[in-house]
């Protein structure tokens, strides 16, 4: 597979250099400085794929193609909307890029509790603790009727919670879940934003009423809109599942497992409608046996994040080390080579080490957590490109 990095742009601290000089052959991004909705030009593509290119790799992926809310939720400007989207999609084909990620996850792009959780090693990694995101839910937004949606062994833990959450905890638990693991990935709410509990609530009251069923409609209502201008200008969409794997704050999540991709593949039967196979997302989820999907999906999946779940025993889950976790990355490496070499891949999420946090790294996003899961992800391909009778090439060497 095609060993590849998102890079959030010329802002990001980590440049285009550092990736080259560890492996990388491929640029995953977007135009992170279009706003939503807004038609991507040509131009402005040009640019940054020139750029990427200048150093000797290539835009090999762009996420996101951002689906903006109003489209999720069937608002009145869906049509024009989907409209610019197959805009821009014409746009990124004449540049030669062809693999869209996107989400169709109403508000949330993807939630955690807590950005530095300490692992055993003296490392920090994501989590997701249920007990703290009912507080943020019942607690924090308000939102009407949440307690419904909690178990009663998650209840009494909000219960022991509220006698030990400070303002500054609610603070840093509102920044973790609404602002800093968003804002450079969707740009719903952003670090800066004032009043962002309230743009919360805003937005997740344009989902009232809304259930699994229409917005599964209104998914394929976008994706039969934008396939001919998939199939003229030869456009991969491939959506990435639901981060985590389950209905939170009493949205429907519509890509959370077997059934649910099942259901997308064939509500919109074309190849040019197929998976993101994100192994983390899917392995947060107990129902999920990611072997299973892979080797049922892997000939639907035009992109892949290799990286993986540890799930306790209360349902919390955190990042685990790519060797380890429910994902069983080296398998799904082996099925997923086997199918398509040429896939992009990226070890996605990665443990903060060694003063990552000290450099101003986006959440989850570090440079020596990723590295260090990119160097053991290249030891499993060339492992298996061996047995294969692949040959693999380690960039930036002489032989």
């Amino acid at each position: 597979m095609e060993r590849t990095w998102r890079w959030f742009g010329k802002n990001d601290k980590i440049t285009l250099d550092m990736l080259k000089q560890i492996g990388v052959q491929g640029v995953v991004t977007a135009l992170h400085d279009v706003s939503n909705g807004e038609i991507w030009t040509r131009e402005k593509i040009h640019d940054l794929k020139d750029y990427i290119e200048s150093y000797g790799m290539r835009w090999s992926v762009v996420e996101s193609l951002p689906v903006s809310e109003s489209i999720k939720y069937a608002g009145p400007e869906r049509d024009k909307l989907i409209e610019n989207y197959k805009e821009s999609l014409k746009n990124l084909s004449e540049e030669n890029i062809h693999t869209i990620c996107y989400n169709f996850m109403p508000v949330l792009d993807w939630a955690r509790t807590d950005l530095e959780h300490p692992n055993p090693n003296g490392s920090t990694n994501l989590y997701f603790s249920h007990a703290q995101f009912a507080y943020f839910d019942i607690c924090i937004l308000k939102r009407e009727c949440a307690e419904k949606d909690w178990s009663n062994e998650v209840l009494k833990e909000v219960e022991q919670l509220k006698k030990t959450m400070t303002a500054e905890d609610d603070q840093k638990l509102v920044e973790n879940i609404i602002v800093k693991t968003q804002g450079f990935v969707s740009g719903n709410i952003k670090e800066g934003d004032r009043h962002p509990v309230e743009m919360f609530r805003q937005l997740l009251g344009m989902y009232k009423g809304i259930t699994k069923e229409q917005l599964r409609e209104n998914m394929r209502y976008f994706l039969t809109k934008i396939m001919p201008t998939c199939d003229e200008y030869n456009m991969y969409m491939c959506v990435h599942p639901d981060d985590p794997p389950f209905s939170i704050l009493g949205l429907p999540r519509i890509v959370t497992c077997d059934d649910d991709i099942n259901w997308f593949l064939k509500a919109v039967d074309n190849p040019h409608n197929g998976l993101t196979f994100c192994a983390g997302s899917l392995s947060a989820g107990k129902h999920n046996n990611l072997i299973e999907m892979a080797k049922k999906y892997a000939t639907r999946s035009w992109f892949v994040h290799l990286r993986s779940c540890h799930i306790f025993p209360n349902g919390d889950f955190t990042e685990a080390s790519h060797l380890g976790g429910r994902a069983d990355i080296i398998e799904l490496a082996r099925i997923l080579e086997k199918t398509n070499s040429n896939l992009p891949m990226r070890v996605d999420h990665g443990m903060t080490i060694l003063g990552d946090a000290e450099r101003g790294y986006n959440a989850g996003y570090s440079f020596l957590g990723r590295m260090f899961a990119l160097g053991q992800v290249q030891g499993i391909l060339a492992t298996i490109d061996r047995e294969l009778g692949i040959e693999y090439k380690q960039p930036g060497f002489f032989d």
